[in-house]
């Protein structure tokens, strides 16, 4: 399908799940944060799966062409994979900076980081047992990941931490794909927080996480999450040096910074995933506001390489915000997709 809809990864998880006052109110988490759950451990699981049903239902209802699980199992974007290796003491964390400067408890690594089993394979198969669509799961990249822990061990160097970390995410990758996943997207917003350390050894540490990995891979670099990141650039710090990554996709935001979509042009050869969902705004955008954004982005890549998306995850927005904004996207979707198929014709 020309442009074809998705999200980033995440969809709101409803409030009788999970304290959205509490989990708004602090930094995401790095470490495992139980007390965020509303539900006791008992019944945790049977919430967990009715609650990504729910994901699921909103995502086809609004038209959405590739459907992820909304990531409603996790407590933030990474800290579910994070925390399930081996090497890695939850129980006693370290600290770390997070991307606004200010010191966060972290996953302290403390020997050889190993995947011990499989993170994300059970969410995988539910996500495809209840929607005949396209599907997309995410993972946290390994430049992303030795940024948010305390590396006491390799001898403090968070690039040999973050080269065990991508053995580990590709040993997760390559099982989705065994599983059926249509896309894998690494998290990697830590690329754009760091550049000095993302243009020494980022592209190297997510090409060991890909290598030898055949199927639809997207890495997603963003300012972070409008939430919780209020002052965005007006341009990404890392970005044309993507075009060295193994990834068929880059996941980029353009709504809330305004971005230059110039900046596109460094990325020939790669598909783009196109954020034109502002996170910031409350306001629901008119199909036409979104249409708008999507030419914006087509002046500079070709419309076959597109796949349209909200700039970022959406988990902090209330539930009907985020469903009426993809609405919106998947309608400024079918605008600019009708009028390109009127010039073809």
């Amino acid at each position: 399908m020309l442009l074809p809809t998705t999200l980033v990864g995440s969809y709101p998880q409803p409030e009788w799940l999970i304290d959205r006052a509490r989990l708004a109110a602090r930094f995401p988490p790095r470490v495992r944060a139980r007390e965020l759950w509303r539900i006791g451990e008992a019944h945790l699981a049977e919430a967990l799966d009715d609650a990504t049903l729910l994901a699921i239902r909103a995502q086809e209802e609004a038209g959405i062409d590739i459907v992820t699980d909304g990531e409603i199992r996790r407590e933030s974007y990474s800290n579910r994979f994070a925390t399930a290796l081996d090497g890695v003491d939850i129980d006693h964390p370290g600290t770390a900076l997070d991307r606004s400067g200010h010191p966060n408890p972290v996953p302290r690594v403390i020997g050889p980081i190993r995947r011990r089993h499989a993170v994300e394979i059970d969410d995988l198969r539910f996500l495809k047992r209840h929607t005949n669509r396209l599907t997309k799961i995410t993972v946290p990249g390994p430049f992303t990941m030795a940024q948010q822990a305390q590396i006491d061990f390799y001898g403090g160097s968070r690039q040999a931490a973050a080269m065990d970390y991508a053995i580990a995410v590709n040993a997760e990758i390559r099982d989705l794909f065994d599983a059926g996943a249509y896309i894998v997207q690494i998290d990697e917003p830590y690329l754009q927080a760091r550049p000095e350390e993302a243009r020494a050894w980022g592209v190297e540490a997510l090409n060991r996480a890909l290598e030898g990995v055949t199927g639809t891979t997207a890495v997603h670099i963003c300012f972070g999450y409008a939430a919780v990141i209020h002052v965005r650039p007006s341009g990404y710090s890392f970005l044309g040096e993507m075009k060295d990554c193994r990834c068929s996709q880059i996941s980029i935001e353009t709504a809330q910074s305004n971005l230059d979509t110039s900046v596109l042009e460094q990325l020939h050869g790669k598909q783009v995933i196109l954020g034109v969902i502002d996170l910031s705004d409350m306001q629901i955008e008119t199909a036409e506001v979104v249409a708008a954004r999507i030419r914006r982005g087509l002046t500079h890549v070709a419309a076959r390489d597109v796949i349209i998306a909200p700039d970022c995850g959406m988990k902090y927005l209330p539930r009907e915000v985020a469903f009426a904004k993809l609405q919106a996207m998947v309608a400024g979707a079918r605008i600019v997709r009708a009028e390109i198929e009127a010039r073809g014709n």
